[in-house]
């Protein structure tokens, strides 16, 4: 019997018309679909892709039992999501075994940062798994500033707000252009670090990018101590040119 092919659809930074050809394409196709959700929430994958699907199609919420519940560090919270991406696989794998063809909805690009990357690793090696690229948050963060974040070989470094202040000190002295992602609590952290580095004065915070309330600021200019889940730290390089 045919067994069918899962799909890690990456749907871009949250504007619908950001999406690329292809995913637009497999997206309104798509008869069976999962997409991960906190519970009690519809989840932002669905929301970007709300009056694309065909009605007909079937939909498999997948709801992480956790999210800020427990500390991410530790061993509790591991084995509490491995065991959710374990279940999530073999619900997946049930339906391949009919032959059905998956749609797995990816905010974002689905092998940058994302939760489709846990489903991946458990899968590729007995599952037909396609990936579908797409533009990241960051991406639409520092175009959202109207200033390019790089220059010639200047050196962009992704950073977690999550990681520990001296490691996060450390690697943003090293760098010319920086993207601070998972700023929301860790925002203070983040404040002290780009002070101690002397580049606090440069960096913009980008709220909801692509989405609808976005939002654009100095960060010297935003007021608040914590930050919503989707926003972005952008300090751009300022390297060699013409």
């Amino acid at each position: 019997m045919t067994v069918g092919k899962i799909y890690g659809l990456g749907l871009g930074p949250g504007a619908a018309d950001l999406m690329t050809v292809r995913a637009d394409r497999l997206l309104r196709q798509a008869k069976h679909v999962a997409y991960f959700r906190k519970k009690g929430r519809p989840g932002q994958a669905r929301k970007i892709v709300d009056g694309m699907l065909d009605p007909s199609a079937v939909e498999y919420p997948m709801e992480y039992p956790v999210t800020t519940e427990l500390p991410f560090e530790s061993q509790e919270y591991n084995h509490c999501l491995a065991r959710f991406y374990e279940a999530s696989c073999e619900k997946l794998k049930a339906l391949t075994d009919q032959g059905l063809d998956v749609v797995v909805l990816c905010e974002g690009d689905p092998f940058f940062y994302g939760s489709f990357m846990h489903l991946h690793s458990r899968l590729h090696a007995d599952r037909d798994v396609e990936i579908v690229p797409a533009i990241t948050g960051m991406s639409a963060a520092w175009t959202a500033t109207g200033m390019p974040i790089t220059w010639g070989d200047d050196v962009l470094t992704v950073l977690m707000g999550t990681l520990p202040e001296d490691h996060l000190r450390d690697k943003a002295a090293g760098s010319d252009a920086l993207v601070f992602m998972k700023v929301g609590r860790n925002l203070a952290k983040v404040r002290s670090v780009l002070a101690a580095a002397g580049r606090a004065q440069d960096a913009w915070i980008v709220e909801y990018a692509a989405m609808e309330g976005q939002t654009v600021q100095k960060l010297d200019d935003y007021q608040a101590d914590t930050a919503p889940y989707f926003s972005i730290l952008i300090v751009h390089g300022q390297g060699r040119r013409p």
